[in-house]
């Protein structure tokens, strides 16, 4: 049975005001899972009232009462773990550990939010007036516009609302036209089930034929003063050009080609291990996948022998069965978009270990490449699926020149036992994280998120993700006397 889902907006489910729907399409049997209200401008309109409205009423709640909802929240979502990994098979392909996964992350993420709610918002500064007290005060924006991903739907659907709502910011969240359930709806449900007030989070869904024009009048709304977005490179400029052209602040979380660097001294099987998990781990799309792994020459033979045989031994296939690692990608055009890549690599000279062949609907086998050049499209484009390259290169110098050879900057990891060695080339890389002794995918809630250079700019997490949702104001008060003017 198809699910039917409509807008939220104030806290009622509500059709878009053209009465359009657009379908959701599963990647494993491109079976509709669910059709959902294709919002407009005018349904942008009505979702920004909304968020304007409650928020002086929420801004001004307690932090403890806020912090209650979420911790409510993040008790929910736990709750609801076997639902979300059935939607997320059904939805994005995704298999059910990474789905649990999403979860588990996703509910700590709400738990982070809610110490967040409580958070100190200020601090006293120094000054040269008597009698003054002078004070930088955090304070919100107001009304947030977020933009949520597909590929960790809960992860990261949660991160682009969790602080922003929790620091007394009120959101409109436009989630992926791959995953709108995922990545938006399903976890509106478990906030306003836990207590969050009508219109605090509003969530207009789309065809993807009308996300420019959506996105476009969510950003340019006078309303909205603060913006992130989580996705591709190409889109996030697109992103970041209209937030920048109306004035308003944006975290951009884009793209990534990460390497994973696998020094002299490093234990091979573990390297192995890691690797594997950083290539594939949800099929490779993750925007902290490793798309390079950078092998010192003295152990890249037993390196590359090992990996290939352990990649070539993931299972694959429906991601509803329990034991498979490599479920399909998001859609079919992701697949053909992966296997043009390889394609290219191959024309051009690449050794294809495992893997590479075409594709079969949305699924890609598992690939591992090596003989990688600077003219093939592998070497410069994100890869973003179900495939990683093997680089040999002669000491890490050469690794941190390869690892840096990128417009990208966002994660890498250094596996290496000498970890005097491990952090004196993690010290060199330019990404906005890095890992040693570990692979590139990692991430938790109360650690600053976000890259450099084409991967964005700002952060989610911690101490730094509340500074990017909040604003700062200088506020005095003249409390001894009254101050001196010279006329």
């Amino acid at each position: 049975m198809t699910i039917q889902r409509d807008l939220i907006i104030n806290g009622e489910h509500v059709p878009a005001a053209s009465g359009r729907t657009t379908d959701d399409v599963s990647p494993w049997d491109q079976s509709v899972y669910a059709q959902v209200a294709a919002a407009g401008p005018e349904d942008v309109r009505r979702a920004v009232d909304a968020a304007e409205a409650a928020f002086e009423g929420w801004a001004a709640t307690g932090p403890s009462q806020r912090a209650r909802i979420f911790a409510t929240a993040a008790d929910l979502l736990e709750e609801r773990t076997p639902e979300g990994i059935e939607l997320m098979a059904r939805e994005v392909g995704g298999v059910a550990p990474w789905a649990g996964f999403n979860a588990h992350l996703a509910a700590d993420i709400l738990r982070s939010a809610a110490t967040a709610a409580t958070a100190v918002q200020g601090q006293v500064l120094t000054t040269d007036m008597p009698g003054k007290l002078s004070l930088g005060v955090r304070r919100p924006y107001g009304v947030c516009a977020a933009i949520s991903p597909w590929n960790a739907p809960f992860i990261l659907g949660v991160r682009a609302l969790a602080v922003p709502l929790a620091v007394g910011n009120t959101v409109v969240l436009k989630p992926s036209e791959d995953a709108p359930l995922a990545c938006g709806l399903f976890l509106a449900d478990v906030l306003l089930d836990a207590g969050l007030p009508a219109g605090v989070l509003n969530v207009v869904t789309n065809d993807r034929d009308d996300a420019a024009e959506v996105v476009e009048a969510l950003i340019a709304d006078e309303r909205v003063r603060n913006v992130n977005f989580t996705g591709s490179t190409n889109v996030g400029r697109t992103i970041g050009t209209l937030a920048a052209q109306h004035l308003k602040p944006a975290v951009l979380e884009l793209g990534g080609k990460n390497s994973v660097v696998v020094l002299e001294s490093a234990d091979v099987d573990y390297a192995v291990d890691a690797a594997t998990f950083g290539a594939f781990m949800n099929a490779g799309q993750i925007c902290m996948s490793a798309d390079r792994i950078i092998v010192d020459r003295s152990i890249a033979e037993e390196f590359t022998e090992k990996l290939v045989a352990k990649v070539a031994s993931l299972p694959s296939g429906d991601p509803t069965d329990p034991s498979t690692v490599i479920g399909p990608q998001v859609n079919v055009r992701a697949a053909e978009r992966q296997f043009a890549l390889v394609q290219d690599a191959v024309e051009k000279g690449a050794t294809v270990h495992t893997g590479g062949t075409k594709p079969d609907g949305a699924l890609l086998e598992a690939t591992v490449l090596s003989g990688i050049t600077r003219d093939m499209r592998m070497h410069r484009e994100e890869i973003f699926g179900a495939a990683t390259t093997v680089y040999t290169v002669d000491g890490p110098d050469e690794a941190v020149a390869l690892a840096n050879e990128t417009e990208y900057g966002l994660t890498a990891g250094v596996i290496a036992e000498d970890l005097r060695a491990g952090w004196s080339v993690a010290e060199r890389i330019k990404t906005g994280i890095v890992h040693v002794n570990d692979q590139s995918v990692n991430d938790e809630p109360f650690a600053p998120f976000g890259g450099v250079q084409s991967s964005g700019y700002g952060k989610f997490g911690g101490d730094a993700g509340i500074d990017s949702f909040t604003e700062m104001r200088w506020m005095t008060v003249q409390k001894d006397g009254h101050a001196g003017y010279p006329f």
